[in-house]
């Protein structure tokens, strides 16, 4: 739907009242029939009072559990004062095992029957890091002979060019240098996506299919939360457990110590540890996006 239009409706239902906007609204309602009215007249989530949002939060629960037989909890988790997240990746020891790509499809609730997830694992040969020529298909035993492995996903980029080209500012960079996106306010017009240098943007063709026995209940508004059809989401750093001081989900899946995460601001953690004594590169350093997500190799 057209921003603006987005908008004009907004406006319009609060000016006609529920019932009539409701009405008035019918013959373009399967624009989103999975949206209540509620949700499409919903403020952006930086305009939401504490009342509006934990009332929002509320609905979302009681509606993922009808609609997938579970209880969750889903919370509102700000950015902490003094931190700036950062990601680096050992590509020694990296064996294109795929297990942070799995642990991030359990715990993100990715859609099953598509095998989602936000991060892809090229398999690239040795002396090159032509990105286009990376295979994310393989399926043959790995380590394979000439090859290493690169993870790809969210860069968390300072120059952002997804939060450029959103026209609704569904997107932007927080204070601790994640990305997030308001899910209930995308309008899925898919512009970020094509703008991403990395391919780190996923739509959601269709409802995610989650059983309630796999539905990972502790969420966040901004993070996991199983997002609806029609929409563009995206890696957090898994902001529901980074915030509160645990790791990434893929990073304690990686069986070979592979991944480094940290506070930026924190000289004495392991990510600046890794900055000041490692030979460090950011992917497609020539576009300008400065990520916070850095590779490097042993030696």
């Amino acid at each position: 739907m057209d921003p603006k239009r987005r908008v004009t409706l907004k406006v319009l239902g609060a000016t006609l009242g529920a019932g009539a906007f409701a009405r008035a609204l019918a013959p373009i309602w399967d624009w989103g029939k999975e949206q209540s009215l509620d949700e499409f007249l919903q403020k952006h989530y930086q305009e939401l009072s504490k009342a509006d949002l934990e009332q929002i939060l509320r609905r979302l629960e009681a509606k993922t559990e009808k609609e997938y037989g579970k209880k969750v909890s889903i919370r509102d988790v700000r950015p902490q004062e003094g931190v700036e997240f950062g990601y680096a990746l050992n590509l020694s020891v990296c064996i294109g095992c795929r297990r942070c790509a799995e642990a991030c499809h359990i715990e993100n609730n990715h859609d099953r029957s598509t095998n989602n997830s936000y991060i892809r694992v090229l398999e690239m040969k040795q002396g090159s890091l032509d990105l286009e020529h990376g295979n994310a298909d393989y399926d043959h035993a790995v380590p394979a002979e000439g090859k290493f492995y690169l993870p790809v996903q969210c860069q968390q980029c300072d120059n952002a060019p997804c939060v450029d080209v959103c026209p609704v500012q569904a997107t932007w960079k927080e204070s601790d240098g994640i990305v997030v996106v308001d899910y209930n306010w995308c309008i899925g017009c898919r512009y970020c996506e094509a703008a991403c240098p990395y391919h780190a943007r996923r739509f959601n063709w269709k409802k995610p299919e989650i059983p309630a026995d796999e539905v990972n209940p502790d969420q966040a508004y901004l993070s996991n939360r199983i997002r609806p059809q029609g929409v563009v989401e995206k890696c957090t750093f898994c902001l529901h457990r980074t915030r509160e001081g645990k790791l990434p989900a893929c990073l304690e899946a990686c069986p070979t110590g592979a991944r480094v995460f940290g506070n930026l601001l924190d000289p004495d953690s392991d990510i600046r540890w890794v900055l000041e004594n490692k030979r460090v590169f950011i992917l497609k350093e020539e576009l300008g996006t400065r990520p916070r997500f850095f590779y490097f190799f042993d030696g």
